[in-house]
């Protein structure tokens, strides 16, 4: 497996390497192996499309603690192999079970098939402050990488985010 064949040319544009910021984000996110490890299974059920989820927590001191995931369906149906919808219904369900829980919606996951797991200028336009945003490689079906990003202080570009892993 080459890296050039699931990193399509678009991804080395400037458009595309204007997303990412070159400095880390200062937080971590705390994501247990359960739970990456579902993220891995529904990205690789989707494949070929991309799958969407929220990530449910806390934040405390800038880091991230993910106590559950929810996958929300994807609504884009036109360019569902390389864009996501998430679904809005989806979203306000979750987040009116979570009222008074102690948890919150902290982030939203999504899927890239057949491509790295760097953010697009289409996932800048539509990522909001304070959210983590883990992305899934998934290559030839098989999810082969998670990393994950947050905007940063001007909103402009992505940071990358430590990922640690909890028992």
């Amino acid at each position: 497996m080459t890296t050039s064949k699931f990193e399509p040319e678009r991804f080395r544009s400037p458009a595309y390497l204007a997303t990412i910021d070159s400095e880390a984000a200062p937080g971590q996110i705390h994501i247990s192996e359960s739970s990456m490890t579902s993220l891995f299974q529904q990205a690789e059920t989707g494949y070929p499309l991309e799958i969407c989820g929220l990530l449910i927590g806390s934040i405390n001191n800038g880091n991230w603690r993910v106590n559950d995931i929810r996958p929300v369906a994807n609504l884009n149906t036109d360019r569902a192999a390389d864009r996501f919808l998430l679904d809005p219904a989806g979203y306000q369900a979750i987040d009116r079970e979570l009222r008074a829980t102690g948890n919150e919606i902290i982030g939203v996951y999504h899927s890239h098939p057949d491509c790295p797991a760097k953010p697009s200028p289409t996932d800048l336009d539509s990522a909001w402050e304070g959210f983590a945003y883990p992305i899934i490689s998934v290559c030839e079906g098989k999810a082969t990488e998670i990393l994950c990003w947050s905007v940063n202080a001007e909103n402009n570009r992505f940071q990358n985010v430590q990922i640690v892993k909890t028992v």
